[in-house]
């Protein structure tokens, strides 16, 4: 089987090792990989080649499938081939949209549960927090949100929600004074979320491939940006099948800019820019 690129290599990557990865990731976790994608997996996967000693992708791979599915190795795969690209508010017009829907569910009084699907390191569900935060107008409002990720190493990062200074530099004065704490001495450069909004926030590991999802109460918002992208389209209806279960009549699901739902028109329906509620066909949501 013919090595894959040109250029010298420090392990043995065939066409067929890349194959058997692409089969495995998206099995586990349902993420569709290109060609396109061959050198960035021989570049995140070399590192656990290094840790555990192997001199080639082959033998990682048939070492990888011994292990049990819930074994930590499996884990270390999926985290490396995760791709985490996120920002405090990014695309910045969800959260006026977000402010105003909760301006009306701070209006019928009550509490709100909301849902970050891809969490990434911790800032998307901060400034879903914060956004909360200014529309009750206070550090303690009625919220709580779900944060997921299938990515172990980054729910870590944003439980800790330690960040250094320059990831909330794009924020206002008053939001670094109201939501943050500056380090100094040898935290000089960091800043960490202030308790009581960390408070408002559950961290905890979900695939989106798995058969159902653990969680009882209807969320208002869902958040699932920018990691649709990565499954097929078959994928995509199978999951947002289940994320509707967990939708009401009234609640928005938050997507990114380049993900369009057409092909799943009897299961969610646009309702404005990358907006989308639960299609009428799709049922009501699950308890």
């Amino acid at each position: 089987m013919a090595a894959i690129g040109t250029g010298p290599r420090d392990f043995e990557y065939t066409d067929r090792d890349f194959k058997v990865v692409c089969d495995l990731i998206r099995k586990r976790v349902g993420i569709a990989l290109t060609d396109s994608k061959r050198d960035m997996v021989y570049s995140r996967l070399t590192r656990r080649l290094r840790t555990l000693g192997l001199s080639s992708f082959e033998d990682y791979l048939a070492h990888l499938q011994r292990q049990p599915q819930d074994d930590e190795e499996w884990q270390q795969f999926t985290n490396a081939l995760t791709t985490n690209l996120t920002s405090f508010f990014r695309e910045g017009h969800h959260f006026e949209i977000l402010a105003e829907q909760l301006g009306k569910l701070k209006a019928k009084g009550g509490h709100v549960d909301l849902w970050c699907c891809a969490t990434s390191t911790g800032e998307e569900p901060y400034s879903i927090l914060i956004t909360a935060c200014e529309v009750w107008g206070t550090l303690k409002p009625p919220v709580r949100l779900w944060a997921t990720d299938v990515d172990t190493q980054v729910l870590e990062t944003g439980s800790r929600g330690v960040y250094p200074f320059e990831r909330i530099a794009g924020l206002s004065e008053e939001r670094k004074k109201k939501f943050f704490l500056r380090g100094t001495g040898g935290n000089d450069g960091l800043v960490r979320v202030k308790p009581a909004l960390r408070e408002l926030v559950e961290f905890q590991t979900l695939n989106l491939l798995d058969s159902s999802y653990p969680r009882s109460p209807e969320f208002a918002a869902v958040f699932c940006r920018n990691v649709m992208i990565y499954f097929d389209k078959p994928m995509q209806r199978e999951i947002l099948s289940k994320i509707v279960q967990k939708m009401g009549a009234d609640s928005l699901l938050y997507t990114g800019h380049s993900e369009n739902y057409m092909h799943a028109s009897d299961i969610v329906a646009t309702c404005g820019r990358s907006l989308y509620r639960r299609a009428s066909a799709a049922g009501g949501a699950g308890r």
